[in-house]
């Protein structure tokens, strides 16, 4: 079993930057990779998430469009973490993000259903 706790969120001003953490527990071994989703507004009975950014075990990664510039996601397999920095901080990045684990393979990540933290909340100010 795979428990995923993700931390950092908060208001912050625009502009300023933002780390997001995820700290993993349990057995990974069945997983290569890791990522990051914003939770869809308006979906609360049955949540609906949009990949952010993902990390293989080898380090690649890949990151939705809208983000590629400002966001980056690292992991740090010692201390079982996985981090996701938001550089540029705009209004539009207000949500909540969630951390996932899933299998990496060729360029494409393949979420693992059931696998996700609560999320943390952040809300940036303009």
């Amino acid at each position: 079993q795979v428990q995923l706790v993700e931390s950092g969120g908060g208001l912050v001003q625009a502009g300023e930057s933002l780390t997001l953490s995820c700290a993993v527990f349990g057995d990974t071994a069945t997983f290569n990779g890791f990522a990051w989703y914003v939770q869809l507004p308006g979906t609360v009975r049955e949540i609906e998430r949009e990949l952010v950014a993902a990390i293989s075990s080898e380090g690649a990664t890949k990151y939705a469009d809208l983000v590629k510039d400002r966001f980056t996601i690292s992991r740090d397999d010692a201390k079982n973490t996985v981090t996701q920095l938001i550089a540029d901080r705009k209004p539009e990045d207000t949500a909540v993000y969630c951390c996932g684990t899933g299998r990496y393979y060729n360029g494409h990540y393949y979420p693992a259903a059931g696998y996700w933290g609560q999320g943390t909340q952040v809300t940036v100010s303009s």
